[in-house]
């Protein structure tokens, strides 16, 4: 063999070493990536089927149930113009409250309820995950704007 061609080889070889670390990294950042939806888009069917996702929005107030006999909590969480019920098992963080922020990790069940694996609780009165207040604010003003048409406010 030359030593053009075994130069040749080496890179060939470097290359190929290359493309397959590259495809591992990928695929393991692919697996571990977690998408956030808030309650409207999940029921527009924009959230994955049977994969983990995240959930966002604020705890129903009065939604919130807690079996007797387990760790398992329910409770709702809605950008007020959607609401999704959630089920969770284990403890709760010590800022879940009704009422406030909260995002949930998980996954969509066939009947529509969400099954976290994780809930986290907004840290302070005045932070919020930026796209939780996003969507909080579309579907606010989403709301507003069907109100004004139904009640015949909006003018021509």
């Amino acid at each position: 063999m030359t030593p053009r061609r075994r130069r040749f080889a080496w890179i060939g070889a470097g290359v190929a070493v290359l493309g397959v670390a590259t495809a591992l990294v990928l695929n393991a950042f692919q697996s571990n990536l977690v998408f956030f939806f808030t309650p409207t888009q999940v029921v527009a069917n924009e959230a994955p089927q049977g994969r983990p996702f995240r959930i966002g929005g604020l705890v129903e107030s009065g939604s919130l149930t807690r079996d007797s006999d387990s760790l398992t909590v329910r409770f709702r969480v809605t950008d007020t113009a959607k609401t999704i019920p959630v089920v969770y098992t284990g403890l709760l963080p010590d800022l879940f409250r009704e009422g406030k922020g909260v995002v949930a990790q998980g996954t969509l069940n066939g009947d529509g309820t969400f099954r976290a694996s994780e809930v986290l609780a907004k840290h302070d009165e005045n932070y919020m995950p930026p796209e939780a207040k996003a969507a909080l604010e579309q579907a606010q003003k989403g709301t507003t704007m069907r109100s004004l048409k139904t009640t015949g406010s909006m003018s021509k």
